[in-house]
């Protein structure tokens, strides 16, 4: 009877002993919420979604539905279809802190999982 009663009590305390530290490491994105900076951010990033989430979105559907045309035109060919679906509907679709604050860039256009990270270097000339 005892032992399950102990072992919550030392679950419990390895667990309180460790969420501090993971607490304190935060990045200054995280550090921000709590202030009214953070705030106005936030509410700029709300606002900017209202308005740049019906562009987005329109632009899905319609490259949604284009993709679908392509792919039953093309003789059923996939990469067809995936080369007008990937750049239409991935992306984002909400504008958060980060994208205001230029830390990350917004991606009106999709781009494939496995070209993400990848530039075309120009060759060099002698």
């Amino acid at each position: 009877m005892r032992l399950p009663i102990v072992v919550l009590i030392v679950v419990i305390t390895y667990c309180s002993i460790l969420v501090a530290p993971a607490w304190s490491q935060s990045s200054s994105a995280e550090a921000q919420q709590g202030t009214y900076s953070g705030a106005g951010m936030g509410a700029a990033s709300a606002v900017a979604t209202i308005l740049y989430f019906p562009f987005k979105a329109a632009f899905a559907i319609g490259g949604g539905i284009v993709g679908g045309l392509a792919y039953v035109f093309s003789g059923f060919s996939e990469p067809t279809a995936k080369s007008i679906w990937v750049p239409s509907i991935l992306g984002d679709y909400a504008i958060i802190p980060e994208h205001l604050t230029g830390d990350r860039p917004i991606r009106f256009l999709g781009v494939a999982a496995e070209n993400e990270g990848t530039a075309v270097m120009p060759a060099p000339t002698n």
